[in-house]
């Protein structure tokens, strides 16, 4: 068996029964590390690890935990599809990848508790190999996709 799934949705069950079996609260929220300091759990070669970050909130005496899972839509691949073929900067190889996540509508690809603790998060996060590939055309896309490249500017008059 692989270290990661393909779909984390049974993680993501597993994780809810987990946590409330320790009489704690789940909080649904994603925890944006740039905007708030941040301590990343580093899991290791322990693909049940999250238990143990489970296990040190309780200990912290942290009420609840943060809890985020990302599904893969059939929206969001339309639009990836769209954006990375309206780019003109995108390659053939981005493209093929964007199809082949086709495979994964419907899949959960990425989870992430959290606790607060002395003023600062304390994170554990989840994602398959699909998710990263995802999350790496998504840039590609934003990085490329809004930006004018020998255009006038707006405010310019002509």
């Amino acid at each position: 068996m692989s270290p990661q799934p393909d779909d984390l949705s049974g993680l993501k069950d597993d994780m809810v029964a987990f946590i409330e079996g320790h009489g704690m609260r789940r909080f649904p929220g994603y925890i944006d590390y740039e905007e708030v300091q941040s301590i990343l759990w580093k899991p290791g070669d322990n693909p049940d690890g999250w238990k143990d970050f489970v296990e040190l909130a309780k200990a912290a005496g942290a009420p609840f935990l943060t809890m985020d899972a990302w599904l893969f839509q059939r929206e969001e691949f339309d639009k990836l599809v769209q954006r990375l073929g309206n780019n003109e900067f995108t390659n053939d190889e981005d493209m093929e990848d964007a199809r082949w996540l086709r495979t994964y509508i419907g899949k959960t690809g990425f989870v992430q508790l959290g606790f607060a603790h002395q003023g600062v998060m304390l994170v554990y996060e989840a994602s398959t190999e699909w998710y990263d590939r995802y999350q790496r055309l998504v840039e590609l896309a934003e990085d490329f996709g809004g930006m004018p490249i020998d255009e006038p500017d707006q405010d310019e008059e002509p």
